[in-house]
This record gives C-alpha cells, structure tokens and sequence, in this order.
C-alpha cells in the first residue's frame, strides 16, 4: 500500500470510530508505529486529522464551535435517555439530599425522569430543567441566577459562578462536550467551563453524563481533571481502550 492510500484511510478510519490508535493503526497496516505516526504528523499539517496523545482524532474533534441546544438534542437521543436512567441510581436520597443539576441535553433527559423526593434539593443554571422539575418535583428547586447564553440556555458569569461557589452539595451531575484522560472534562466556552467548575468544586461527589461520541474529544477549555470524576455514565459505544484508560484512573464507569 502506498503512503497516500494508507494515509486516505487512516483518515476513514478515524472518522468511523472518532478516533485512532498508532498501534492499532501499526498493527491493521503492518507498517512499524513511526511509519503511523509520520502519516498523522502529515495529516495533521494538512488539517485532515489533529494528533493526540497516542492517536488522532477528526479535526471537527478538536472543535471551538460549539452546536446550539436544539441542534445538539436530537443527536444520540436514544442513548441520553438510557445515560439518564441509568443516572437515577446515582442521585443521592434522604433526608437533606442535595443534587446539582447542568445544564445539556442529557441532564436535560435526567431532570424529565427524576422521581419527585421531598427531601431532595436540586441546584441548576438551566431553566429548561428547574421547568421540567417544577411541576411534580416535590422538593426545593433553585435556579441559578446569571446571564442566559442562547446557544446553550445555561446561566453564566460571575452570579452563577459565585452560588455554586457559596454552595455544598452531595452530587453534582454534569454534561460535557469532551473527555479525555489528559485534558479531563471539557467545553469549547470559558463562562461555561468556570461555572462547571464551580459545581465541581462544590460536590462531594461528581458524576458526568456523556454519551460514548464525547469520549476521545478535546474542547478548549477544562473544567474537570479526571481525578475528579467520581463516575462516569456513557453508553455502549465507548471504546475499550477508553474505558480501560478512564477505570485505571478511578472513574466508575457505567455502560447504559
């Protein structure tokens, strides 16, 4: 095979499973692994891929635009919804529970089937969840004042950073656009990322909601070091080798 055509598929391949391995990718082509990774340093100055640590992923990967909420609810709707039942099992209970809730699309799914618990408080910057819980949801439900970001419908800025900052809570339920194990938790938006890490700071436990196409991605800002993620709720398309890297680094990780 010539260094084009491996090359061509190197390209394809990353982008069916969102992301490639230097040894893997050796091994499939029987090229030695410096042979793979000259390929991804010429595909990365070509813009067709971007190095990561160990691989590549597709360059929309590695995004600093972000998709609107509306775009983003309709892709892997059916997994969100599994990601969010399987969530419930993490909510804390009893009395004195506290729960902060993210804004996103998949805690947007958890806060549409979180059981009414008198005794649960739950903190959110996303009206669209305090909306869908204020109904039936028999405890207090606080919505975090702050500037509305239209792409998002999350509250952002020094007010929303200040009440997580001021607040303890038992868990803390987070989406994410990216998760690596080196760059952690991330988000393509710096209001966005320092309120998520203000809920982080903020939770005695954390627990992150991401289907399996957030995995492998890095966004531009971090909000979470892996080693404060206490469990991560994903989906059966997680590679394996992600899930391995994530369980070796303490994360519980649950397949919905």
């Amino acid at each position: 095979m010539y260094a084009q055509e491996r090359q061509q598929a190197l390209v394809e391949t990353a982008h069916a499973q969102g992301r490639l391995s230097v040894t893997e990718s050796a091994d499939a082509f029987g090229v030695t692994t410096e042979t793979i990774r000259r390929d991804l340093a010429a595909l990365d100055a070509r813009g067709l891929l971007r190095r990561v640590h160990g691989g590549a992923v597709p360059t929309e990967s590695l995004g600093l635009v972000e998709r609107d909420v509306v775009e983003r609810a309709g892709a892997h709707a059916a997994e969100k919804l599994r990601i969010a039942r399987a969530a419930l099992a993490h909510v804390p209970t009893g009395i004195g529970s506290s729960l902060v809730l993210d804004a996103g699309t998949t805690t947007a799914q958890l806060a549409a089937v979180l059981p009414s618990d008198p005794h649960l408080t739950v903190l959110t910057n996303s009206p669209a969840a305090a909306i869908a819980l204020g109904p039936g949801h028999r405890g207090p439900v606080h919505l975090v004042g702050g500037r509305l970001r239209g792409r998002t419908q999350a509250t952002v800025g020094a007010e929303a950073v200040a009440a997580f900052a001021s607040s303890r809570v038992d868990v803390a339920m987070l989406g994410t656009n990216g998760l690596t194990v080196a760059h952690g938790c991330s988000t393509p938006h710096p209001e966005e990322a320092a309120v998520k890490s203000a809920m982080v700071r903020a939770a005695r436990r954390v627990v992150v909601l991401a289907d399996s196409s957030k995995i492998g991605s890095e966004q531009l800002r971090s909000f979470a070091r892996v080693d404060e993620i206490d469990v991560l709720v994903t989906d059966a398309g997680i590679r394996d080798e992600d899930r391995a890297a994530l369980l070796d680094h303490g994360i519980d990780v649950v397949v919905a």
